[in-house]
């Protein structure tokens, strides 16, 4: 039985093989295309902007991968040993801890450094709206200033991202985790606390997180800030209304109000028409960021698809720590929800036949150092040149080779 059972199984593998991973997907030709496509337009945006490309390596030593972003990272990172180091490795997750590596240790400018990077990484489990465990993770990040005017800069230059895809309808979230960070301390949560409250605030769970704050040993007064926390979520009114029960909490957490109220301001000159709303209870990477942080949202989609704030203390592993903001997205996702960047066909496509002769080479040769698209016939397949809708061919002509129009 043991043999028939083996026998079925390497069938079973056999009929399989075409399939991949769960999560995992292939890019066919036309999305291919437009994927590349809106790859380099974004790229060309940052090079405008004086951001420089890097290109860090898929795989890295797993400590480095997961610095900065601690814990948040380590379970979405597949692991492996190095059979030449015997050290673990991870698969790139999250690009970012490398770029901060390069700006830390290679680069070491005392100067601010802009830098961008697109590559895909991988992860052990994607979530419920986003399937693919495969993202192509773009992205850019300023290192080295501290100020608010580098975490708008950012910010900016997110939304002109965006805006190159043809997305419209963009709402833009701001947020402060300097705010839940310093009321944490201040109410003296322990860190099992911490971590509890930080849980229910992100399910937006109220009667759950009542009932939490209740059982807390804490002043009145931080319990009913606890609680109030998820309704300071709304337009720029809600600005004012965090200041009033934020009152007397602390110069720090006066400073995270302020410093998104000149966002607001700042946005709403340059981009009078966005859609911006604040979620002082909403705490995107919240080990990992260290002031604001953002995120962008359509309707098409039910998360967000951009996002960043600022992460200052992520080079301190390398040796150098400096002050960062910045953001990223899936390229897959902003090419899925894009208006094509070019039409059906952007080139001629040009059918040539099979042929032993030297002026046909040469007439091939020419039209593609022109950026025309050539293709050469292959034996026993005449039908290629209405399968791949070529819009001419090559004929001889009195000794020359000429395109004919199948238009």
């Amino acid at each position: 039985m043991g043999r028939f059972v083996r026998v079925d199984k390497l069938n079973m593998q056999k009929r399989d093989t075409w399939l991949l991973p769960q999560g995992i997907e292939d890019v066919l030709p036309d999305d291919a295309r437009q994927l590349e496509a809106l790859r380099r337009q974004l790229l060309d945006v940052f090079s405008c902007w004086g951001y420089e490309l890097v290109i860090p390596p898929v795989v890295d030593f797993l400590d480095s991968l997961l610095t900065g972003s601690g814990h948040d990272l380590d379970l979405q990172t597949f692991k492996l040993t190095d059979q030449v180091s015997g050290e673990m490795l991870g698969v790139c997750a999250d690009i970012t801890p490398q770029v901060a590596r390069i700006d830390a240790h290679n680069l070491k400018h005392k100067r601010p450094t802009r830098l961008c990077y697109v590559g895909t990484t991988l992860i052990t489990l994607g979530d419920s709206l986003a399937k693919t465990r495969s993202p192509m993770q773009i992205g850019a990040e300023i290192y080295g200033h501290s100020g608010i005017e580098s975490d708008l800069e950012v910010i900016q230059l997110m939304l002109e991202m965006i805006a190159v895809t043809g997305l419209q309808n963009v709402h833009l979230d701001l947020g402060h985790v300097e705010i839940y960070r310093s009321l944490s301390e201040q109410a003296g949560l322990t860190e099992a606390q911490e971590t509890e409250l930080f849980d229910v605030l992100q399910r937006k769970a109220r009667p759950e997180l009542n009932e939490l704050v209740d059982g807390f040993s804490i002043s009145e007064n931080y319990k009913t800030i606890f609680k109030t926390l998820p309704t300071l979520n709304g337009g720029i009114e809600v600005l004012a209304k965090a200041a009033d029960v934020l009152a007397n909490t602390g110069e720090a957490i006066s400073q995270a109000l302020a410093e998104l109220q000149t966002v607001a301001d700042k946005l709403s000159v340059n981009f009078p028409s966005l859609p911006v709303s604040f979620d002082l209870s909403e705490l995107r990477g919240y080990h990992y960021h260290t002031g604001i942080v953002f995120a962008t949202f359509v309707p098409e989609l039910g998360r967000e698809i951009a996002r960043g704030g600022r992460y200052d203390n992520i080079g301190k592993f390398f040796g150098r720590a400096r002050a960062a903001t910045g953001f990223s997205a899936d390229l897959k996702t902003l090419n899925a929800l894009s208006k094509p960047l070019t039409e059906e066909r952007t080139v001629q496509l040009i059918y040539a036949p099979l042929a032993d002769d030297a002026s046909l080479i040469e007439a091939i040769r020419d039209l593609r150092a022109q950026g025309i698209a050539v293709v050469q016939a292959l034996p026993g397949h005449p039908e290629e040149i209405k399968e791949l809708a070529c819009t001419g061919m090559l004929e001889k002509k009195n000794q020359n080779w000429v395109v004919k129009s199948l238009a």
